[in-house]
């Protein structure tokens, strides 16, 4: 049996040889020279100045993405900051009206002018919030509807079928159909059985 072992080792060593000689002619036999030295340094230049380009592409696209969250970030506080503009633009001329009415009274103009005066400028007023979006939220007689409505309390009545909102101590406004604020209501409830 060992021999048969040194016969497989001797065959395996044989083998081994063989494919050393086959690849050292192949290399041999080649057409292709082995690249120089130079060439060789060339290449890795090459390469070198391929990756600084792509670092210094990677790093002007990093900061072009800086500078626009900036601007982004800025653009952003701005709208927060400068938001409501164009509605104080709308008010201030409300604001001066009013003064003028209050102006006037001092002066003791007749007190129809006056209200005249104020009833233009509450219409002023009401144009500007319905321009923005807020509208007025009045459910006088209306069933109650804790979506929109806030009840103060409860009054038995036999005007008013129960859930009926019987009186409005402050209307209500929603902005672009979003409540803002709740009408605060009475609402009526079934009269106690005797």
């Amino acid at each position: 049996m060992s021999n048969e072992k040194e016969a497989a080792a001797e065959s395996s060593v044989e083998d081994t040889s063989v494919e050393v000689e086959l690849n050292a002619e192949q290399a041999a036999n080649s057409d292709a020279p082995a690249p120089s030295h130079e060439e060789l340094l060339l290449t890795l230049q090459d390469a070198q100045a391929k990756a600084d380009e792509h670092w210094n592409q990677l790093l002007m696209a990093r900061a072009d993405l800086s500078n626009a969250q900036r601007r982004a970030e800025r653009d952003l506080a701005n709208a927060h900051k400068f938001g409501v503009e164009k509605l104080a633009l709308e008010l201030i001329p409300v604001k001066d009206s009013m003064e003028m009415g209050l102006a006037a009274v001092a002066e003791g103009d007749e007190q129809d002018k006056v209200r005249e005066g104020m009833e233009l400028t509450l219409q002023m007023f009401s144009g500007v919030l319905d321009k923005f979006g807020v509208k007025e939220v009045n459910p006088q007689g209306e069933k109650f509807n804790p979506d929109f409505h806030q009840a103060m309390s409860m009054q038995e009545s036999a005007d008013f079928e129960p859930n009926t909102v019987m009186t409005v101590f402050q209307k209500g406004y929603v902005l672009n159909e979003r409540l803002i604020r709740p009408a605060m209501v009475v609402v009526s409830k079934a009269a106690a059985a005797e």
